[in-house]
């Protein structure tokens, strides 16, 4: 970290004046509230958690001071996201203006860079080699080899076209198998001095970039990455600020994940084959059949302790793996290696290394005797597959929590930022905190608030929103209804939605808790209403939503992506429907796990665990009404549970301080007076 002198510099609230100025803006006091915010944390390096509302403009909040302390220090900020809509907001609008904006006052052009994982990149390599033309034909069906076929000569074609080799630059997408032929991960590549490619490597020059650059963008999977990893991804740093951080624990987590099935193995045996005796392989196979053996006859759900047989098979087919990982080594380094050849060989070291040191995750958990020691979970899970009916089997690990890993691995070595609409559950920031692995802090006053004390290592601070809540949104809860069943929507929920929706005039988006359940609302409602209702699963989400946004009286129905993806401001959408209170299915295995431990340990697994996720979904939700000044809306719960349970208190406190009733008749006549045609403007001249 540089050493930090008296600043020439101006300081965080007249830069924020003059970039908003530039950018065409105005004044907003949250905006500056936060930002100051941002910049005393910076000063003091100490961490900082802000809950900013929709329209407070918190990228610009937390960029104008990062800028400003990358150009005096001339250390790099990394700035983390969930989605790759937020990355592009930030590379592709705010930071190109702002960064033209604030040229004149910082005496010159902030630069930035975006840096993503390896395997998002193009592998000249791989795709100049042959080996995107060979995928492993027992992986896929010839429709799918077809279509991987026109994938990957349209992706060679844009080889010799494109600037970044980003896969997020290619248009139209591709998905993820035929993707996968293209790229490598990093413990798959050969390294740059080992590769003919490796002057024009793309994932090499985007480092490059990063590493000179003032603010780096990246997410939340490679910041997980970078924190486990012995070696340096992102470019050394000072300060991290963490955009989505409600998202930061749950994709932290996925990283940590592991998977092994019958399927993964005898993938690694054919990508091996080539590379090892025969014997070697045929007892790698042997090992694939018995785990698929193992994994057929096991129970569904959590393993608290290994099947009968599992042991040994398991350990048989950790000998059996590295076996081929010492055969697959090269045993001549002094030789240089075809580019080709060192290529198939690396992917196949790593690919064999990973499921070997998942087999040794999975068998170390169980050599401690007591499930509330442990600190990973292991379940087995069943899905079926998109075509024939068929199912496949696999077995996951994953961190019971990811609190000691962000505490050792990015708290203790940077100041960290943590922003987003929706932080605070029950009415403190204290929940997240947990999870986060940052120490408890009390004190809490009305929607200004601020937690912390000058002692501790991090504060809290919530700058509301420039919404005016109470006047521009009702929170409606269905009280009458009963309370929701697990056979999809009750005749009298669907009722309900029809009136609402009709008063509505359409101009509606359903949240429901499962797509069974939007499917089964969707086709009921067609049926009753003259209006179009769209379904998550009919298109791709975002034609969906252009589509929903386009045409007023058009519904929209779908599950989780829809209750954090949508941005919808103005007259189509007006009403919100949420079905039930979002809370994880019960038999949730890692979410089970968390609840139990919890409550081993003398707390509430419900109110910590399940609660806290519904809170956080269910403010999430709500979040898609108003959008933009001038928005005007009803939140419609449909779960009585919502003010008639205990916890109930609990999910509103985490809500927007929306007008509240329970009154239906109130609601419908709020909403046909919003679905009433403008009155046409009177022309003046």
């Amino acid at each position: 970290m540089s050493e930090r002198t008296e600043s020439t510099l101006p300081d965080v609230p007249a830069l924020l004046e003059a970039a908003v100025s530039a950018l065409g803006g105005s004044r907003r006091d949250g905006q500056l509230t936060m930002a100051s915010a941002v910049a005393e944390a910076i000063d003091d390096e100490r961490h900082l958690a802000v809950q900013a509302g929709t329209g407070t403009g918190k990228s610009l909040a937390y960029l104008v001071p990062a800028v400003r302390h990358a150009v005096e220090t001339g250390d790099t900020v990394v700035v983390s996201t969930a989605t790759i809509a937020l990355q592009r907001q930030l590379t592709e609008r705010d930071l190109p203006r702002l960064s033209g904006a604030l040229a004149g006052p910082v005496g010159r052009e902030p630069s930035f860079a975006i840096l993503k994982g390896r395997a998002n990149y193009l592998c000249l390599n791989k795709i100049h080699s042959g080996a995107a033309e060979e995928p492993e034909e027992g992986m896929f069906d010839a429709f799918e080899l077809s279509r991987m076929g026109r994938d990957i000569k349209r992706i060679r074609e844009w080889a010799s076209e494109t600037e970044t080799g980003d896969r997020d630059d290619l248009n139209p997408g591709v998905d993820g198998k035929s993707w996968r032929q293209v790229s490598v991960s990093s413990r798959e590549c050969i390294g740059a001095s080992a590769c003919e490619f490796g002057e024009d490597c793309f994932a090499e020059a985007a480092r490059r970039r990063a590493a000179q650059a003032d603010v780096v963008v990246t997410n939340h999977a490679m910041l997980a990455i970078d924190a486990m990893s012995p070696a340096t991804i992102l470019p050394e740093h000072d300060v991290v600020v963490i955009d989505e951080a409600h998202e930061l624990v749950d994709r932290i987590t996925s990283v940590s994940t592991e998977e092994l099935s019958a399927a993964g193995v005898s993938y690694v045996s054919r990508r091996a084959g080539k590379l090892i005796s025969t014997e070697t392989a045929e007892t790698l196979a042997g090992a694939a059949q018995q785990l698929e053996l193992l994994l057929d006859d096991a129970r569904v759900g959590e393993w608290l302790r290994l099947p009968a047989g599992a042991a040994e098979v398991l350990a048989s087919l950790r000998d059996r793996l590295w076996e081929a990982r010492t055969e697959i080594a090269p045993t001549d380094k002094s030789q240089p290696a075809d580019a080709d050849a060192a290529a198939s060989r690396q992917m196949a070291i790593s690919a064999t290394e990973n499921l070997h040191d998942t087999v040794v995750r999975i068998l170390t958990v169980f050599t401690e005797p007591d499930p509330a020691k442990r600190r990973d979970v292991i379940w087995l899970s069943e899905e079926r597959l998109p075509r024939g009916g068929a199912t496949r089997r696999a077995l996951f690990i994953a961190p019971l929590n990811v609190a000691g890993l962000l505490r050792t691995s990015l708290f203790e070595n940077a100041t960290v930022i943590l922003t987003s609409a929706t932080l605070t559950i029950g009415g403190n920031f204290n929940a997240l905190a947990r999870t986060w692995g940052l120490p408890v802090l009390s004190g809490a006053e009305g929607p200004a608030h601020t937690e912390g004390d000058d002692d501790a290592t991090w504060r809290g601070l919530d700058v509301g929103s420039p919404f005016d809540y109470p006047r521009s949104a009702i929170l409606y809860v269905a009280k009458k209804l009963p309370a929701p069943g697990r056979d999809g929507p009750a005749e009298a929920t669907l009722d309900e939605m029809a009136d609402l929706i009709n008063a509505a005039g359409g101009r509606s988006l359903g949240l429901f808790s499962s797509m069974r359940a939007a499917k089964q609302a969707a086709e009921a409602l067609r049926e009753r209403l003259g209006m179009p209702i769209l379904c998550q699963g009919d298109d791709t989400t975002s034609s969906l939503i252009e589509k929903f946004a386009a045409d007023e009286p058009t519904c929209l129905f779908g599950t989780l992506s829809l209750w954090q993806g949508v941005d919808v401001p103005g007259r189509s959408l007006s009403l919100v429907l949420i079905d039930r209170i979002p809370f994880p299915r019960p038999d949730d295995p890692l979410l089970a796990a968390r609840q139990r431990d919890v409550d081993a340990h003398g707390g509430n697994g419900f109110l910590t665990v399940s609660a806290n996720h519904a809170a956080l979904l269910l403010a999430q939700g709500a979040g898609r009404l108003l959008r933009a000044d001038g928005d005007r809306g009803v939140v419609a719960v449909l779960d009585s549970r919502l003010v008639t349970a205990r916890y109930g208190g609990y999910l509103v406190a985490g809500l927007p301080p929306f007008w509240r009733t329970v009154d239906p008749a109130v609601v419908r006549s709020a909403l046909r007076r919003l679905s009433a045609p403008e009155p046409p403007r009177r022309d003046h001249s």
